[in-house]
């Protein structure tokens, strides 16, 4: 981070006989590994995602979509809005679940609960530098699988229903998740 930072303000101090309109089309640091970093992403995606963007010159903002084929969610398909900011790769993405579900790990408001996506996290697992796009996409596809958390919840009504009785926990989970998929029919929900 700091090489390519210094290498963009040499660039920038061999250019400054410039005009100003030059300046404001600098590209940031962040776009720059963006363009990367998605090309990355979606050589790798799990085969139960698929990212869409609304811009497709705007790296930083897109839609993640998943589609478990296993465990409690499998059928389901849950939606997430990332949206990369300026301080990338120095601070992780933001990211919001715009599905309503019933998950240990997810709120009903769509926070997350992964400590990847968290500046500082006491599992030391949380975001760095060195991290990229691609693990934001396979821990929340995990977070359907094997990253599921019953014992750090963030919804611990839903994580109290599964310790309590599992059998009721998963049909809570296929009410919402089965309501969820009727309605995207109905409304040709992206």
């Amino acid at each position: 981070m700091i090489t390519l930072t210094r290498k963009m303000k040499k660039e920038n101090d061999g250019h400054s006989g410039s005009s100003t309109t030059e300046s404001s089309k600098r590209v940031s640091i962040r776009d720059k590994l963006l363009v990367k970093e998605v090309q990355e992403m979606e050589q790798t995606l799990p085969i139960t995602c698929r990212v869409r963007f609304e811009d497709p010159h705007q790296l930083h903002d897109f839609h993640l979509t998943v589609t478990p084929d296993e465990g409690f969610w499998a059928g389901g398909q849950f939606w997430f809005h990332i949206f990369v900011t300026e301080d990338y790769n120095m601070a992780p993405p933001l990211v919001k679940c715009l599905t309503k579900l019933w998950h240990p790990n997810i709120s009903e408001d769509g926070d997350i609960c992964l400590s990847l996506l968290r500046q500082n996290s006491i599992d030391g697992m949380g975001w760095a530098p060195t991290r990229k796009l691609k693990d934001i996409i396979w821990g929340l596809n995990s977070l359907f699988t094997d990253l599921l958390n019953f014992d750090d919840p963030l919804n611990s009504e839903a994580a109290e229903l599964y310790l309590k009785d599992k059998e009721a926990f998963h049909s809570r989970v296929v009410k919402v998740t089965s309501m969820k998929v009727a309605l995207g029919m109905l409304c040709n929900i992206p």
